[in-house]
């Protein structure tokens, strides 16, 4: 429709130009030959400069990324929210390219992301969910006046709200101070307790820091982190899953390149990317992560109706169908779904933008 309208505005244009054309003397295979070359530039034009700007683009980005792989990760995730992928799947990006990232630490990070001296990435204080940035700022600024002795002391100093303290202790961003998750979190619960004046010099540094709560397992700081966080430099959630996956003969994203096309095979990860443009006559197309790479996803239009719910709301999902190996690029003609159950992680995905 709209090359329609496109190419019934150069008709009137055409006209305009030859009346033109004609009263300047210029008639016949000349003037034809000239609105031929404008035309058909002009139906062009568009579409190759847009191109070359997006080329251009593409190139520079992608030759940072190989050369400098921390500075462009650490700008991408400075400057949020941008481009087409989650910060989440930004940082499994880079881990999978062996770009070190390093958690977030109320002793080491500032605001923003930034770049330490050993090449690594340090997340920010930015991405810590509900954490004020003057709060944030604050915090940058005075330990750069006097490091924190103590969590009471970071409290005290910054003025931080319980909220705040108790997600920097879930995410393990105050483990420099000695002490797991778990055992921050009870010494939060003691900072940030009522008291009166006769408590107001008390450090409870000097109280007993034994904490009867167990440690988080690897399921537990992986559900904080992207709770806290939104992304976790821990291991992907498929990456628990991997032994009984593998048991179901699910294949991981990584190995499908080198799988003969037309085979039939069966992946799992979490939806990163939902896309139905109105030029792909009604076809679904997602992208799912694993702990390896990402998987390309395309639903045939009739059972994207009769799988509707399940393909646009469930955060993990099972595929089976038929691989496409063709010229270095992958996909999947899905046949059947699944959800997958016992991962409860709000997932983000893009979805039909």
């Amino acid at each position: 429709m709209g090359f329609k309208r496109s190419n019934t505005r150069m008709k009137k244009i055409e006209l305009k130009l030859y009346q033109g054309l004609q009263g300047n003397g210029i008639t016949g295979k000349a003037a034809e030959t000239i609105i031929r070359h404008i035309s058909s530039f002009a139906l062009y034009g568009f579409p190759e400069s847009h191109s070359a700007s997006f080329a251009l683009l593409a190139y520079a980005s992608a030759y940072i990324k190989c050369h400098y792989p921390a500075a462009f990760y650490t700008a991408l995730l400075n400057n949020q929210p941008m481009g087409f992928y989650h910060p989440a799947t930004l940082v499994k990006d880079a881990q999978r390219h062996n770009q070190r990232i390093k958690p977030i630490d109320v002793v080491q990070s500032d605001w923003l992301c930034s770049l330490e001296e050993d090449g690594s990435i340090r997340l920010g204080l930015m991405y810590v969910a509900g954490l004020r940035e003057e709060a944030g700022k604050t915090l940058e600024k005075e330990r750069r006046k006097r490091l924190f002795s103590s969590i009471d002391d970071l409290r005290r100093r910054i003025g931080l709200r319980k909220t705040e303290m108790t997600t920097l202790a879930e995410i393990g961003a105050l483990n420099s101070f000695g002490m797991k998750r778990r055992q921050a979190l009870w010494q939060v619960e003691k900072a940030c307790r009522p008291g009166g004046p006769l408590f107001a010099r008390l450090d409870s540094s000097q109280e007993e820091a034994e904490s009867p709560l167990r440690d988080m397992n690897a399921q537990e700081r992986l559900l904080a982190d992207y709770s806290g966080t939104g992304v976790t430099l821990g291991p992907h959630p498929m990456a628990l899953q991997r032994q009984k996956l593998t048991r179901m003969g699910v294949t991981r994203a990584s190995q499908l390149p080198a799988l003969p096309d037309g085979k039939r095979v069966r992946v799992v990860g979490g939806v990163i990317a939902r896309q139905r443009p109105q030029t792909a006559r009604g076809f679904l197309f997602m992208s799912l992560e694993d702990e390896t790479g990402i998987s390309n996803i395309v639903v045939h239009p009739h059972l994207f109706e009769q799988n509707r719910l399940l393909l646009i709301s469930e955060p993990f999902l099972w595929v089976e169908g038929i691989l496409q190996n063709r010229t270095n690029v992958t996909s999947i003609r899905a046949r059947k779904f699944k959800a997958v159950p016992g991962i409860d992680i709000d997932l983000w995905s893009r979805n039909f933008c």
